[in-house]
């Protein structure tokens, strides 16, 4: 707006000024904000980052138990977030409490939730447990669970119900989008503050226990055209528009039929909720082994598996990220897992995981690929048996609680690293490096035996080994009954990095035009951030530095400074 518009305000110009701070004044008091300050999701050159207050912002998350939403569980909740030093929490909203009439929402629970965890400044994502949870329909409100007929389930090659809502019913999708619309529009105007980062649509959509829905209305679909976008999503030849999904799909066919009829129905519930309010919204998938999956399948058909991402983005455009909940254990499935969701169309998000032991160390190979939050599953005190997933037994505070108290204090440091791509990690178990990058990692100081990893940053290497190390001695002490080491480091500057871990040593060498020479420590300060900023409590040196930076069990962070000669 040019200066000439405001002539006319020229003699009432304080005025006018003094009635504009006014309202901004009087907006922030009621926390109103613009659209552009609602947390979001930034791609740079590749990588990923969500946005929140402004910056970027790394979820260090945990998942409740599925039925530990309730007011009176919450007390149970919030100590064993404290214990694990999360920032946010996953947490359902329950379909059948919200509307437990038809057409008539309560959202005490949804407002007990925003005010418990401001009290305790912690974020929220929120699961909506609507037409799927576990691929079945076990949170739909009662009136539809009695009304069979209307609300119908799967039904499968045998002619026998499946326990899982049929993704073709249309009243049930009319019924699930005007009950998530109702619950956007209520966080629109309850939640000034942005409490909640984002939203599951749906959990672990999909069914089990038979590949796709065989019911009258599924074979007429399945037996008519292949939808176009459906045709490119897949590469497929657009003069194929009037085949069938058998004709054009083969052996594939009835797993790619129910995908896209599941994608289908849950992009239109998201993009019903995110009309009203645009937060970023997310849908997991009940994994499949991301190694040897099984033809024909025997894991839960219909979700965001590896094999139909592109189906997936196609028929669900409004949801902003495809995720895998990883519940493998060995190395080479939960690295292929992380390989395969890290993608350049689609942020890396782990929303369900393991949280307890040697497990814990994938979160830093999260990290490492860029990962805008982590979540392991069932970290509350709601659940007593020896099985449970409690968040104050000693396994669970040396796992996760150990990752994210090194973390915590730097966790937008992370992230805002993690966008820039200055940030890399190493984990007990991925593969050793080749015969090229060991020749190029000279033996440090003290440091023998061939490195676990080798990381190459600007101007600098970074050997790294796993293990209980003894100061004074090249090698281990002891190694783990199971591989638990982990190693972040970032780098802050030409000479300057980030580094942390657990059962590791780290060793720096320098590259480049510096190849060949000696690698010194300028200074080695052990500390944390405090808003923004590094903190050093003491220097390290001598014992603490001649035989490599030696990370044990007890996380520490070091801002280590080097140079040559």
């Amino acid at each position: 707006m040019s200066v000439r518009r405001f002539r006319g305000l020229d003699r009432h110009w304080p005025a006018f000024w003094t009635c504009i701070l006014a309202a901004i004044v009087c907006g922030a008091a009621r926390g109103e904000t613009s659209d552009s300050s609602l947390p979001h999701i930034v791609q740079k050159e590749g990588r990923y980052a969500l946005f929140v207050d402004g910056a970027p912002y790394l979820m260090l998350g945990a998942q409740v138990n599925s039925s530990s939403a309730w007011p009176a569980m919450l007390p149970r909740v919030w100590p064993a977030m404290e214990a694990l030093h999360v920032n946010t929490v996953e947490i359902p909203v329950y379909w059948e409490q919200i509307e437990p009439q038809q057409g008539q929402f309560d959202f005490t629970l949804v407002d007990t939730l925003l005010a418990e965890a401001r009290e305790h400044r912690l974020r929220l994502v929120l699961l909506w447990f609507a037409t799927w949870k576990n691929g079945s329909n076990h949170y739909m409100p009662p009136w539809m669970k009695l009304e069979h007929e209307r609300y119908p389930n799967v039904i499968g090659r045998d002619g026998k119900e499946v326990d899982s809502p049929s993704p073709l019913a249309g009243a049930t999708l009319q019924a699930d989008i005007a009950a998530f619309r109702a619950l956007m529009t209520h966080l629109k105007s309850a939640d000034l503050h942005h409490t909640v980062l984002m939203v599951q649509v749906e959990n672990e959509p999909g069914a089990w226990g038979s590949v796709r829905d065989y019911s009258p209305a599924a074979e007429k679909a399945f037996a008519g055209p292949v939808p176009t976008e459906a045709l490119a999503a897949m590469a497929k030849p657009t003069d194929q528009a009037a085949a069938s999904w058998q004709e054009v799909f083969g052996d594939d066919a009835d797993e790619f039929f129910q995908v896209w009829c599941v994608a289908s129905y849950v992009g239109k519930v998201a993009a019903a909720g995110k009309e009203v309010y645009p937060l970023p919204l997310y849908v997991n998938a009940a994994l499949r082994d991301p190694v040897a999956p099984r033809h024909p399948p025997k894991y839960e058909v219909g979700g965001p598996n590896d094999n139909v991402f592109l189906l997936w983005k196609a028929a669900a455009p409004a949801v902003d990220v495809l995720a895998p909940d990883i519940y493998q254990r060995e190395t080479a499935k939960y690295l292929k897992a992380l390989d395969l969701y890290q993608r350049p169309d689609n942020p890396l998000f782990i929303p369900e995981t393991m949280g307890q032991g040697p497990i814990t160390r994938f979160f830093y190979a999260a990290l490492g690929r860029g990962a805008i939050g982590y979540a392991p599953f069932g970290m509350d005190n709601t659940r007593s048996s020896p099985a449970s997933v409690a968040a104050t037994t000693e396994d669970g505070i040396t796992g996760t609680a150990a990752n994210y108290q090194a973390v915590a204090p730097m966790s937008r440091e992370i992230a805002r690293l993690n966008l820039e791509g200055k940030l890399q990690t190493a984990v007990e178990g991925e593969p050793e490096p080749n015969a090229a990058q060991l020749s190029a990692a000279p033996v440090s100081q003290g440091a023998s035996g061939p490195p676990a990893r080798v990381l190459n940053f600007d101007g600098w290497g970074a050997t790294i080994a796993f293990g209980t190390f003894a100061r004074g001695g090249p090698r281990p002490q002891t190694q783990p009954a199971e591989p638990d080491g982990r190693v972040l480091i970032a780098q802050l500057g030409p000479n300057q990095f980030l580094v942390t871990g657990l059962h590791a040593r780290v060793t720096f060498f320098p590259t480049g035009n510096a190849d060949g020479k000696t690698s010194q420590y300028l200074s080695v300060e052990e500390g944390q951030y405090e808003n923004g900023v590094f903190q050093a409590a003491r220097i390290l040196n001598g014992d603490q530095t001649d035989w490599g930076l030696i990370f044990a069990s007890t996380p520490s962070v070091l801002r280590v400074s080097l140079y040559t000669r």
